[in-house]
């Protein structure tokens, strides 16, 4: 059954974000409330596809530190998106700014030419995904997320696709050589919010769970 824990998750401290049908544990970045582009249709999170000037991402109300994240989702055709974790709203006007992302994508449709750190399961614009794959548009794929005293785990239909270390000279010499090098708040928390990203298209979450580990 969807949305839902079997008594085993929930002896592990497993906790659902989403039931299927209540979104209280989920606001807008940046606000008190969920302010629009989001709805709970079909038992699934789903964005509408509006696009961040008229939505805007979307946070857990509670902060993370080390922890296990799952999820299952499904884009539509040509869409992009993205699960960002440790996110910190202080000083910054987007998430991305602040928290690494587990890229979403459609890696055959999508209308331009994708670099290996942009595809699904990816670290984005850090660590490509080794192994990755990927369920056609419209399936579902199931993506955990695991992080664990700075040791961090991308896994991608039960298969692990990326492995970094946070906080090390080696991480802090790829920010400052990549396309987060003006952003210095980035990647520097040690807790945060989860953050789903509306980027302007359709995408479906559901069996959205956490245990903090």
């Amino acid at each position: 059954m969807h949305n839902s824990l079997t008594a085993e998750e929930i002896d592990e401290g497993w906790v659902l974000l989403f039931d299927g049908k209540n979104l209280d544990a989920w606001r807008s970045f940046g606000a008190d409330s969920l302010v629009g582009g989001w709805v709970a249709e079909d038992g699934n999170l789903m964005a509408l596809g509006e696009g961040s000037d008229l939505s805007g991402d979307i946070i857990t109300r509670e902060k993370f530190r080390d922890f296990e994240f799952s999820v299952e989702w499904k884009i539509s055709p040509g869409g992009n998106s993205g699960i960002m974790y440790l996110v910190k709203e202080e000083e910054y006007d987007v998430p991305y700014a602040t928290g690494p992302e587990y890229q979403i994508i459609d890696d055959i449709g999508f209308p331009e030419k994708l670099e290996p750190w942009q595809t699904t399961g990816a670290n984005y614009a850090m660590h490509p995904p080794v192994n990755a794959r990927v369920k056609p548009v419209g399936e579902y794929n199931k993506s955990m997320i695991r992080v664990k005293d700075g040791f961090v785990e991308h896994w991608l239909n039960g298969v692990k696709v990326v492995e970094y270390e946070l906080w090390t000279d080696e991480w802090k010499q790829k920010v400052g050589q990549g396309k987060w090098k003006d952003y210095p708040g980035y990647g520097t928390a040690r807790e945060g919010h989860i953050c789903l990203q509306d980027h302007g298209s359709k995408v479906w979450f559901r069996n959205i769970k956490i245990r903090e580990l």
